[in-house]
């Protein structure tokens, strides 16, 4: 793969970032409601599933996802069902945000790395988009594994700074409001969380 080649699909990658999606909204709400370091592993979630979809394009399972139709509409349906869910939860809590506060911050890595595996997982035709993608820049003259893991690998690298980045600003933001405030930020990490789901669903009746 030629230098020029990489410039443009990582142009492209840029290009397809620029709109933040569900795992960027909810990375930033939880990076306001339990802090920017504890919600990098709702990023290491995301990227992990991110990477097997990558996987599973290179492995050729693209065409089993297309056929298994009926399979894609439930998973997805019920990715949208889990971001509105946490999102009503949320905003229910908002007003004990103050002395829950700590509790908060305190939620466990584990559940947060969850949440953005399953978020991401949620759209299982990323695998479709990946393995689309990924042949537009693929050289077939040349061994295909060392450039399938350059392309997989950069993905992987601009998601995580796109990631970190959202989170990054929504934690700084969230660490300067205090007592009333902390109220709002909890609403308005409610209102990311349901706006990841309803885009999730726009999408899920729009590939319908």
């Amino acid at each position: 793969m030629s230098f020029e080649i990489w410039l443009t699909y990582l142009a492209t990658v840029l290009a397809f970032m620029i709109t933040p999606g569900p795992s960027h909204l909810l990375m930033l709400s939880n990076s306001m409601t339990h802090g920017f370091r504890p919600a990098l592993a709702t990023a290491a979630g995301d990227l992990t599933a991110n990477a097997l979809q990558m996987l599973a394009a290179g492995l050729g399972l693209a065409a089993i996802l297309v056929a298994s139709q009926h399979a894609l509409e439930i998973v997805k349906w019920l990715g949208v069902g889990y971001l509105l869910w946490m999102g009503m939860r949320m905003w229910r809590q908002a007003d004990h945000a103050k002395s829950d506060m700590g509790a908060a911050r305190s939620a466990s890595r584990r559940a947060l790395w969850g949440q953005g595996f399953f978020t991401s997982a949620a759209n299982p035709k990323a695998v479709v988009f990946f393995a689309a993608l990924f042949p537009q820049f693929i050289d077939p003259s040349q061994p295909f594994v060392p450039q399938f893991v350059l392309l997989s690998v950069t993905y992987l690298i601009v998601d995580g700074t796109f990631l970190s980045t959202y989170g990054a600003s929504a934690g700084w933001i969230a660490a300067r409001l205090k007592g009333r405030a902390t109220a709002f930020v909890h609403r308005l990490g409610s209102v990311f969380l349901i706006g990841a789901a309803f885009m999730l669903g726009l999408k899920t009746l729009r590939d319908a």
